[in-house]
Order: structure tokens, then sequence, then C-alpha cells
């Protein structure tokens, strides 16, 4: 296959990679040796570290705090410019001042989930005891471990009790792994565009993207860090494929359709002819510049084999049971990555726990990426749900109330 990617770009990428791993352009706490991390891997993680983000003040109630959970490829940088990349956060379009999660109103933290690559331990962070990578020493991890570690990070920053957890995709899945694993802590729930298992679709997408890193040569069985290379082609490919999914059919023909990319006739080889081709090839080319492609087999990993109901004897409404967590769930009519059937699982599973429950299905073409794109209603929605929960615990009002 012609490689598409630039080599300066290519060995840019282990640097940049190894310096946000261990030295994050974001505040860190590091957990000593007295504060392990056990892992549903059934071993204990030594030297936590977790790289995290914060925007707006806490109140002195400590009634405030909204914590957002980021997808798959995501990290902390949700409302800020990202330290290798220079562009917005990924959810600017719901994070800040006026915003649906109002930064003048509240407190929200945002961590890199473990198994990431910004800071938070995941393979490419230094292992303590060796000074190397951990590459594949790092044990997998889940959605709940990566859950279990947010709470420490609250229990560090002396957040109680959460007015919100807010996410989409595997940030969603968090959110529902949060109102199984500590109902307790939070208030409100907003999952969006996710669902309580991965169907096997999904999985069968994501073993394709890791079989693409695996497969490159420079991936080296994950030691490409200590090595000086990269597997910037596997993981390019990876993150093509993916990127299909994240959208729908009829947004790539509204961005693309079958036309040309600055050429009036076919080439009659494999140059990227059409437009969608050179789309996807600069979505996997800007991509290898800032995540690490063993972050890539770990996250997706911990995606793989989230399934909150096999926890509670495989009735999804016995994770939620006695629960007093007010949930606002949405999902979107042309996601085919989390349909909507995913979402009314979920909301059945809560009406038949007896929680306190509403939901909606946004009609939209942008497919699964909608959740992070411009979309009036999804904003409207997520307002009118935390200006509800804000009020109901003696917050004052907002400026859009």
């Amino acid at each position: 296959m012609t490689s598409f990617v630039r080599k300066d770009v290519a060995s840019n990428t282990a640097a940049e990679a190894r310096r946000e791993a261990d030295e994050p352009h974001s505040p860190v706490v590091r957990f000593g040796t007295g504060a392990p991390l056990r892992l549903d891997a059934g071993v204990e993680l030594n030297h936590l570290q977790i790289g995290y983000q914060t925007y707006g003040e806490p109140n002195a109630a400590g009634t405030n705090a909204v914590l957002v959970c980021h997808a798959l490829t995501g990290d902390q940088h949700a409302a800020s410019l990202n330290p290798v990349t220079g562009k917005p956060g990924w959810w600017e379009t719901m994070v800040g001042p006026g915003r649906p999660i109002d930064t003048e109103r509240f407190f929200v933290i945002c961590a890199n989930v473990l198994g990431g690559c910004m800071g938070t331990t995941g393979p490419a962070s230094t292992n303590p005891e060796t000074g190397r990578p951990y590459g594949l020493d790092m044990p997998l991890v889940t959605i709940r471990d990566m859950v279990n570690a947010q709470a420490m990070l609250l229990d560090h920053l002396g957040i109680e009790k959460l007015l919100c957890v807010a996410g989409g995709s595997m940030g969603g899945m968090q959110v529902l792994q949060w109102a199984a694993s500590y109902p307790e802590r939070m208030f409100s729930a907003m999952p969006i565009a996710t669902g309580a298992r991965h169907s096997a679709q999904n999985i069968a997408f994501h073993e394709v993207g890791r079989q693409a890193v695996m497969a490159d040569p420079d991936w080296r069985s994950g030691r490409y860090l200590a090595e000086g290379v990269t597997p910037h082609r596997g993981l390019a490919v990876a993150r093509m494929a993916a990127h299909i999914t994240y959208m729908s059919d009829q947004s790539l023909h509204n961005k693309f359709g079958r036309r040309l990319q600055n050429r009036a006739m076919p080439t009659f080889g494999f140059d990227a002819d059409f437009q969608v081709e050179s789309y996807l090839r600069h979505q996997g080319e800007s991509f290898v510049q800032r995540f690490d492609p063993n972050s890539y087999l770990y996250v997706t990993r911990a995606m793989d084999y989230f399934d909150l109901a096999a926890d509670y004897g495989g009735v999804l409404a016995n994770a939620f049971r006695g629960s007093k967590t007010r949930f606002c769930v949405a999902s979107f009519t042309s996601d085919w990555l989390f349909p909507t059937e995913d979402s009314r699982a979920i909301v059945h599973a809560l009406n038949a726990s007896g929680a306190s429950v509403s939901f909606t299905e946004i009609e939209s073409d942008k497919g699964h990426d909608a959740f992070l794109l411009e979309e009036p209603q999804l904003f409207a929605i997520a307002r009118g749900f935390l200006d509800s929960a804000a009020r109901a615990l003696g917050l004052p009002a907002g400026r859009s109330e």
C-alpha cells in the first residue's frame, strides 16, 4: 500500500506521545504505591497517574461539579486547545461560558481515560519500575476501571457528589458505569449516542482497526516506542475505517458525493481520485499526530468488553435498581454505530428499575458524530436538563433562564 503519511510527521508522533503520556500539558495527579487501582483484569496498577482539566470554579457548597467523559479518541481537553494539534477542545460546542454545560455556572472536570495517552497511565506511559514505556506490559483495562480511576481523581479533588456526569459514545458508557457503580455520587446523568454493551458489529470494526495497527511492521509487538519507530501506516488505516462508522451515508453524500479531488478526470491509478478518499487519508494522517497506537488497541478493547448487564445477572435494570439519579438519554436518527434501539434498551431498563428518565431521538443526518457537532436540539435538551437539575439543588439561575 502506498504510504500517505509523511515521515517527519511519523517521527514527531512518537516524541509528542512520549511527552504527553508522562508530562501532559494539563494538571496531573500521581498516586503512589500506597494507593493502587485494582483492575478487572485481577491485578493492581501501582503508580497511577491521571491527567485532567477543569473549567469554571467550584461553589462553596460543592454542588456544581459536572464530570465530562470523553469518547474513544478524545482526551481531557474538552474545552481547551489540544496541546498536540493546537485545535479547539473536542466538546466546545457543549462546554464553555453560556454553553449548555456552562462554565460560568458549573465546575467542569474532564479526565483522560485510563489506557489513554494524554497524561493518564496507559501503554505509552513510562513504567516507573522499568524506566521504559509499558507497551503491552500494561494490563488491559475496562470501562469500569476507567470510572474507578475517575472516582479516585474526584476524591483527590475533594468532590463528594456530582451534579451531573455527561458524555457520548464511549463517554456515554462511562456515564452508565458511573450510574451503576457510584449512584450515590451523582445527581443526574446524560448518556448520549451510546449503549449498555458493545454490539458484535462494533467489535468487528474495532478488530479490523487493531489488526491494521498490529500488521504494520513498525508495530514491533508493541515495543515501537522503545525502538524509535511508530506504526503510523497501520494506525492511519484503522482511523480511516473507524471514521466511516462515525458518519452516515447521507452525510458522506452531502459532503463529498462522487466528486473528484482537484482533477477533471480519473487518474486510472490508486491516488486519491475522489474527495472522500482524500478526506479519509487526511483523517488518518492527522490522527497519527496525536494518538498512541497501543492506546488505540487498549481503549477499543475496553469498549468491546463493556456489557453492563453481564455484571447484574444479565438484567440491565438491576444495574440501576434503587437509583435516585435523574437520567436524560439521547440518540440520533442516522447513528448506525449506536442506533436508537440501543438507547431505548437503556430507557426500558431505567423504567423497569423505577429510575427517573427522559428520552429523545434527535433528527439528524450527521451520523454518530452528531453529538460532537452543531446540533441545536441537543443543546436545548442538555441545557434544559442541566438547568432543571441545578434548580433542584438550589443553584443560582444561569444566563439563559
